[in-house]
């Protein structure tokens, strides 16, 4: 894709979907909001592809995601980067931690953690966040190592985080901290993490801006204190809130005609499409159709609603 003129050098925002099925609505709309927030200031704007689960991720739903995108109008510059290509680099970031004594074995399942989790939520002084992993494997011994070892078990790789405070301005949320757990870095099968995997390709990939759902606002401390820990600058953070089924969680497929190709066979545009996004988003007004372009010249992030979308509100008809 070509690069727009006036472009700041080296900012970039970016787009990072999982390649595991087609973009609802809730995807497009954030798809929206990093493209507008990019191009609104003069940035490039890059697509990523999150493929690290190549069981789930598939080259025909990238394709489809792709399409989608540039139904809407939304451009991007260079080739699209996929993290399947890149674990090579991130074992190597891995391997730094470790050598800096931040990197530890974990022999414990899904079933373990969660029993932990529950047993620890009781406790006076539990200040991690919701879900967070009790340590529990943290200061193993090496025969306790060797015996999970000689049982068959193969371990994860987490994070030595020593429950640090990270603090952030969000350009949507304002002020927020937390605190951080010792997050997983690779699984035990070898692959690589998503918070690890997102902070070195966010550096590698000069991306200055990072726009996403705010359901992963309790990640950034995280991924914070990954790029303080390798060294890496700490980019600017834009929350999009959530588009909610009728159910009040978050949209998926069984929420009913979520996707552009749904929308499309019920007699919507791809316009038509934009329009109900960007007055989902306060850029447009009731019953005026517009194109992406057109809204860059609107778009002002402070002014981005700060509570979640319902799919009532923006298509009714599909319910």
């Amino acid at each position: 894709m070509a690069t727009p003129s006036g472009q700041n050098a080296g900012m970039s925002g970016r787009f990072a979907p999982s390649p595991t099925g087609e973009l609802h609505l809730g995807n497009l709309r954030t798809a929206l909001v990093a493209w507008l927030a990019a191009r609104s200031a003069g940035r490039g704007f890059l697509v990523r592809m999150e493929d690290l689960d190549r069981v789930t991720s598939s080259p025909e739903h990238e394709r489809r995601q792709l399409d989608d995108l540039a139904a809407l109008g939304l451009d991007w510059d260079g080739e699209v980067l996929r993290q399947s290509d890149r674990f090579e680099l991130y074992r190597r970031e891995i391997e730094r931690l470790r050598i800096d004594g931040r990197v530890y074995e974990c022999f414990c399942t899904r079933r373990e953690i969660r029993a932990e989790i529950d047993a620890a939520a009781h406790a006076p002084h539990v200040h991690l966040p919701d879900g967070a992993y009790p340590g529990t494997c943290r200061d193993l011994t090496a025969d306790e190592r060797a015996e999970h070892i000689a049982s068959g078990r193969r371990p994860a790789m987490r994070l030595r985080a020593g429950g640090e405070v990270l603090e952030f301005d969000d350009l949507v949320h304002g002020h927020m901290d937390g605190v951080v757990d010792d997050v997983v870095l690779a699984r035990a099968d070898g692959v690589p993490a998503y918070n690890l995997a997102v902070v070195v390709d966010d550096a590698a990939q000069g991306v200055t801006q990072v726009c996403r759902g705010d359901d992963l606002l309790t990640s950034t401390p995280r991924q914070i204190l990954l790029q303080r820990l390798l060294g890496l600058a700490t980019p600017q953070y834009l929350h999009v809130p959530l588009v909610l089924g009728a159910d009040g969680q978050r949209l998926a497929k069984r929420h009913g005609a979520v996707t552009l190709a749904d929308l499309r066979a019920q007699g919507s545009s791809a316009a038509e499409v934009v329009s109900v996004l960007a007055r989902s988003l306060g850029l447009a007004n009731p019953g005026e159709i517009v194109t992406a372009d057109v809204l860059v010249e609107r778009f002002e992030p402070e002014c981005l609603p700060r509570t979640p979308a319902h799919l009532a509100d923006l298509y009714p008809t599909t319910l």
